[in-house]
């Protein structure tokens, strides 16, 4: 072969393997590894969901249903396996996870990234509990907010919207999505210590126009929102981490009291509701938690409420569920079966999890609960397509460059603390303002109050709430008490009698001022937050006129 010929030769076998080349980029770039659908493909939501569960293998249904937290800052080799291996849909972030707050967004940058890399690439729901006030799982650097009792004292759905809309604008800024809150439980049962001022207060209405102004706030932020304890945990001490409480009131009182919340949440579009290891034995007629009721789940509040959103379990391993169900994989099976889309997991099972072997089994040998598993799991994946493909949804990956920025919101410190002064209730008055207060002693169990009341009264000395109290009362003419817990009660009423004046701050719950009826100056407030000591102190020194108004009855 001559020259000529050979370079001619060369350059067409050249030209063709070009062209090759160019074809496989482009059929790469259009048809996914394995040909598989991918969370990203231009096909509408309900087909692609439909693409994507029928592409699955009952592994990957599965764990598209499964949500898990793990323990420490940095996620666990585990979890990130259960994301990277099995396709884990949904990630919770405790508050073990979040003293260092880029800790919290680096964290969940690494895990969207597995996810990203999967075969499918769908990307994860991140949640948390991020209420305000007293639960606030989200620590570091977020705000603390005077919460939702504060609100309800208020009776505004402006300050509402605007505690979710904040809350809900520093989530985002970590890459947090899902938020489980607000709690709509009502405040009716003044002992309780589980609820108490994560309530909005026990009027059923207030609670949910107040509830679903937070919802709006929550989603003109982009993050989604959860109707919780469904439903509802107010009526009952019990807490159901350690026992399933039974609330056994009747059908009328469910309906027109209970449930009426969770009605105005709907309404207003939630995301989610979350329902709550809890026994309604005369609703149900058995003594099954609402977890796993499918009458409670599916036939009141799928048909009866007409709820087409997400059903995601309070944390499974909650004693008030597995104490019922006999095993953590009984729990599992009985909460998809009732209706719940996302199990919810305080801790990252291993991978050889009873309750994994035995779900997987399961929807092998029965065809019904793998239909459920695989319904459940295009709700949780058809969401997540409706949600991550708008154009306000936070963002997959945080911005690590902003965050210090964005955490605290700069605008939120400014709100919370007008709202703090709007929430503050005078419960007993005796004087106010202070005047001229002499020698003041302050006391409490927090540091902030400590902080706040001596910013104030910079002459003023400090004390714990404590069996010391009383015996260095003597030596004040005022003594500032911040009342927080059962507790501290028999110290308080220990200062009766003595010759200063006692005045006493109420936070979080305030029917512990039941308690001492001889005080005769007390104010309200509801949270421990910093925002709510300073209005507090402002109130006492007549910086404004308390207007709160006693969210709870027989408060006086």
């Amino acid at each position: 072969m001559n020259k000529r010929r050979a370079a001619a030769v060369f350059a067409t076998i050249s030209a063709l393997l070009a062209v090759t080349a160019a074809a496989a980029l482009m059929l790469s770039a259009k048809a996914p590894p394995e040909g598989l659908p991918r969370f990203d493909d231009p096909l509408p939501d309900e087909a692609l969901a439909d693409a994507l569960v029928a592409a699955m293998t009952d592994s990957e249904l599965l764990a598209q249903t499964l949500m898990f937290g793990w323990a420490g800052t940095d996620p666990s080799p585990l979890v990130t396996d259960w994301v990277a291996e099995r396709g884990l849909g949904s990630i919770k972030i405790f508050g073990w996870n979040t003293d260092d707050t880029r800790k919290v967004a680096e964290s969940v940058t690494a895990l969207q990234r597995k996810a990203a890399e999967g075969r499918f690439g769908i990307p994860l729901f991140v949640a948390t509990d991020q209420e305000g006030g007293w639960i606030r799982h989200i620590k570091g650097r977020t705000t603390e907010t005077p919460g939702n009792l504060a609100i309800g004292a208020s009776g505004l759905p402006a300050d509402a919207w605007n505690t979710g809309y904040y809350i809900s604008r520093e989530l985002g800024a970590l890459g947090i999505n899902l938020n489980f809150a607000p709690a709509v439980d009502l405040y009716t049962d003044h002992e309780s210590t589980v609820i108490g001022p994560r309530s909005f207060g026990e009027d059923p209405d207030a609670a949910g126009i107040l509830g679903a102004a937070f919802v709006a706030g929550s989603r003109a932020a982009g993050v989604l929102t959860t109707a919780k304890h469904f439903p509802g945990h107010g009526d009952t001490g019990m807490d159901s981490h350690g026992k399933l409480p039974v609330i056994p009131i009747d059908g009328k009182t469910f309906r027109s009291r209970e449930l009426v919340p969770f009605r105005y949440l709907i309404d207003a579009g939630v995301e989610a509701v979350m329902s709550g290891h809890l026994n309604f034995p005369r609703i149900t007629g058995n003594d099954e938690p609402a977890t796993f009721s499918r009458l409670l789940l599916n036939d009141v509040l799928r048909d009866e409420m007409g709820f087409t959103g997400l059903i995601v379990t309070d944390d499974i391993m909650m004693n008030g569920a597995t104490e019922y169900a006999g095993s953590v994989s009984r729990a599992v099976q009985l909460a998809l079966e009732a209706g719940n889309d996302i199990i919810e997991s305080s801790t990252t099972p291993s991978f050889g999890d009873a309750f994994w072997a035995k779900n997987l089994d399961r929807m092998s040998r029965v065809p019904a609960f793998r239909d459920r598993v695989k319904d459940a799991a295009r709700r949780v994946i058809l969401a997540k397509l409706s949600y991550f493909k708008d154009d306000d949804a936070v963002p997959v990956y945080p911005d690590l460059a902003k965050l210090e920025e964005r955490v605290p919101d700069p605008e939120g410190k400014e709100f919370f603390l007008s709202q703090a002064v709007r929430s503050v209730t005078l419960v007993r008055n005796a004087g106010l303002p202070l005047g001229e207060p002499g020698r003041v002693l302050l006391a409490s169990a927090f540091p902030s109050f400590l902080e706040a009341g001596t910013a104030r009264f910079p002459n003023a000395e400090t004390a714990g709430v404590n069996w010391n109290l009383p015996k260095r009362a003597r030596a004040f003419d005022t003594v500032i008490v911040c009342l927080s817990s059962r507790e501290q009660l028999p110290v308080l009423n220990a200062l009766r009698g003595e010759k200063c004046r006692v005045i006493v701050v109420s936070a979080l719950s305030p029917v512990l001022l039941e308690n001492a009826p001889w005080v005769s100056t007390a104010l309200a407030v509801y949270s421990y937050a910093p925002l709510s000591f300073t209005a507090a102190f402002g109130a006492l020194a007549g910086d404004f006129t308390p207007e709160g108004i006693m969210p709870l009855k027989g408060i006086n």
